[in-house]
């Protein structure tokens, strides 16, 4: 199960700062504020999902400068960046370096609100992906030497008399494998393996293998 997304409010405006998080909290989103990116920066690497929302203009560490340390530390966590001094090329470094979003003050609720939603969406999506390889990887783990062997001719599109060739066995303990394959990966059909496969790194690794 997932933590609850925390929206995590980066601002050294105290009225500002405590605005978003009040905007925030009555829309039923959980949050924390900081006033500043050095005390963010010390949870940063604890963080496993949510969103930030940080101003560009602060002392010491910059919003951009941020925004590059996230990007660094944890590229999937999405940044939306503020500012009140409308500057096009702070906005177009912004974008460039990562930050799925850039608002400038002063901006209406729900703009933000609709902002930090498709962050969270986005946020969602990686967090799935990420869960869903490590799944895969906890299966392939538990395969045996063979049936990874089997597996790698297999997503490569070789046919079982092929393999059974490469391997020195029979076509017929390739299709006991290729069985034990199925059920040990979960998989529904060949591309269902072949798509896993696809997302760990098999297919590549096994193509330049050949």
């Amino acid at each position: 199960m997932q933590p609850e997304p925390i929206i995590y409010v980066i601002d050294d405006d105290d009225a500002v700062r405590q605005s978003l998080e009040f905007l925030l909290q009555t829309a039923g989103v959980a949050v924390r504020g900081f006033e500043s990116a050095k005390a963010f920066l010390e949870i940063l690497p604890q963080i496993r999902s949510g969103c930030v929302v940080t101003d560009v203009r602060m002392p010491d560490i910059t919003g951009i400068d941020l925004l590059r340390l996230v990007q660094q530390s944890n590229p999937d966590l999405p940044v939306i960046v503020i500012t009140g001094h409308g500057d096009i090329s702070l906005a177009v470094e912004a974008m460039k370096l990562g930050a799925v979003d850039f608002l400038e003050k002063p901006f209406d609720d729900d703009q933000l609100l609709s902002a930090v939603r498709s962050a969270l969406n986005q946020d969602a999506d990686a967090s799935k992906r990420k869960a869903e390889l490590a799944e895969i990887h906890d299966k392939l783990a538990a395969l045996s030497n063979r049936e990874r062997q089997v597996l790698e001719g297999l997503v490569v599109g070789s046919a079982n008399k092929t393999i059974a060739f490469d391997l020195g066995i029979s076509p017929r303990t390739v299709e006991i494998y290729r069985a034990n394959l199925m059920t040990k990966m979960a998989a529904n059909s060949l591309s269902d393996l072949v798509r896993m496969a696809m997302l760990a790194g098999i297919l590549e690794t096994s193509g330049r293998a050949r």
